[in-house]
């Protein structure tokens, strides 16, 4: 989450930068709009886990790198008709490695269909909100391996699109852990050329015989979809002058950042 702070505002210097290095001999003055801080948020519903969301505020291109907190920020999280007030608690998930600021000890059902409401305000008047549904989790089918002549390892993991309307895919494995830094490979795909089709995902032959794998399935909504592809994109330009400046597509309004449930399935293998 902390690295959406600094995307954004890279689209205000993009023209400048790229005007500048162009030709070296011209001054050009471009007048800038003021730059305004929003509220960042990064929140994931999944199944079986608590409410969590991490709240910061952005900051301009050249600010400080660290996060700036927002701790007199109200989080609310509403499900069913019944609203519940995330605390703010700074805390550690050791599992994924990620660090949260706000928790509510009610506990994520996440049956298919139910949807979630979030607001956030703070007290200088800034107010973001969001919405997100859980969809079914769409099973993977297997998961095989081949080695080549070095013993080097790939996987294959298949499974079967439903066909009823316009799914989107996230697919990834990480090596002996869930943390970000143990990602090994990730993808996103709709289902535009398979619908209602049996498909597969692999990755390169980088795992050695013995490895724990974990292979994971996201079914995605649309918004978090499209919020993945930009953020790809505004990482890529960002620090490239000659590059279009990309418009993050948040999930939530009024402010930066995300909002989404979590619908997958995740196998762990030992490669044997």
């Amino acid at each position: 989450m902390l690295r959406l702070n600094r995307l954004f505002t890279f689209i205000l210097i993009a023209f400048s930068v790229a005007f500048s290095g162009c030709d070296m001999d011209k001054e050009i003055d471009l007048n800038l709009p003021e730059f305004e801080s929003q509220i960042t948020v990064e929140c994931y519903l999944e199944p079986g886990k608590p409410y969590r969301a991490t709240i910061t505020e952005s900051t301009s291109y050249f600010g400080r790198p660290e996060p700036i907190l927002v701790p007199d920020a109200t989080v609310i999280i509403t499900h069913n008709g019944k609203a519940d007030t995330l605390q703010f608690k700074p805390g550690y998930d050791r599992e994924v490695r990620k660090i949260y600021t706000h928790f509510s000890e009610t506990v994520v059902q996440g049956n298919p269909g139910e949807t979630y409401s979030l607001e956030v305000f703070d007290s200088r008047g800034r107010r973001v909100t969001g919405f997100t549904r859980f969809l079914p989790v769409v099973p993977l089918d297997s998961i095989e391996w081949t080695s080549n002549e070095e013993r080097s390892i790939s996987l294959l993991a298949k499974f079967t699109d439903n066909g009823s309307e316009a799914d989107f895919y996230r697919f990834t494995v990480h090596q002996d852990s869930l943390s970000d830094q143990k990602r090994t490979h990730d993808f996103y795909s709709n289902d535009r050329l398979y619908n209602g089709q049996k498909y597969a995902f692999g990755t390169s032959y980088r795992f050695s015989p013995d490895d724990t794998v974990f292979v994971t399935l996201y079914h995605l909504e649309p918004q978090y979809y499209e919020f993945l592809n930009t953020m790809d994109d505004a990482q890529d330009a960002n620090g490239n002058p000659f590059a279009q400046p990309i418009a993050l597509k948040s999930t939530v309004q009024g402010g930066i950042g995300v909002f989404t449930t979590l619908s997958f399935d995740r196998k762990r293998v030992v490669l044997k």
